[in-house]
């Protein structure tokens, strides 16, 4: 497992584990980010990313990233 964060860009990654507080974790979940799910890193610019998940594009800080294993 490894954070989103270092994910490889372009490939399709299965979501593992969601961290955090209880409130961003709702938070992230609202999103799309839940356990099973697929997300691909599209790009990534000063430690933020940019993902796609569930046919969406989603911009994610470092910290949030952070708390998102693959």
């Amino acid at each position: 497992m490894l954070p989103l964060t270092l994910a490889t860009p372009g490939e399709d990654n299965l979501i593992k584990k969601v961290g955090g507080k209880a409130e961003m974790k709702k938070h992230l979940e609202d999103m799309g980010f839940v356990v099973g799910g697929t997300v691909s890193v599209v790009n990534e610019i000063g430690g933020n990313v940019i993902v796609n998940v569930k046919n969406s594009r989603v911009a994610l800080s470092r910290e949030m990233a952070q708390k998102i294993m693959v």
